[in-house]
């Protein structure tokens, strides 16, 4: 089930102040990614990191405030990233703190809720099968 939607936000002033907080979120998540074990050697092949973060912070801005920057479809860009199960939590464990060290409460809220249906979805997209060891997989168990 998709998270529900937060009430929009109309003021000009708070909806930029939310842009600035998004943009800080992203930075500060991809600081913490970059310099995690698990994660920083994924977060170190994008080639273009600014451009990268700053998609990513299109997509939280569409999510959030209802833009129309990112009109793309994230789980395209990480059906051949070499992740397993494990990236996801430690994905989402980086992505609540700094949501909740950056976005407004109800902000951080709606995001931490829509990066935990991602999760789920990108999992079951990419390891639909369960191998011979009861651990998802990308492959059927032979």
């Amino acid at each position: 089930m998709e998270p529900a939607a937060i009430p929009p936000i109309k003021d000009g002033a708070e909806r930029a102040k939310l842009e600035v907080a998004i943009d800080d979120c992203v930075r500060r998540f991809y600081a913490k990614g970059a310099k995690d074990a698990l994660l920083g050697p994924i977060f170190s092949a994008i080639d273009d990191l600014d451009q990268h973060m700053g998609i990513v912070a299109n997509f939280w801005s569409k999510s959030l405030l209802g833009t129309e920057r990112y009109q793309g479809h994230p789980f395209g860009v990480h059906i051949n990233l070499p992740i397993e199960p494990a990236h996801f939590t430690r994905w989402l464990e980086l992505f609540t703190e700094s949501a909740n060290e950056t976005l407004p409460k109800t902000q951080a809220e709606q995001a931490i809720a829509r990066a935990a249906h991602m999760t789920q979805c990108f999992q079951a997209g990419l390891f639909p099968f369960v191998g011979a060891d009861g651990k998802p997989s990308r492959v059927p168990a032979q």
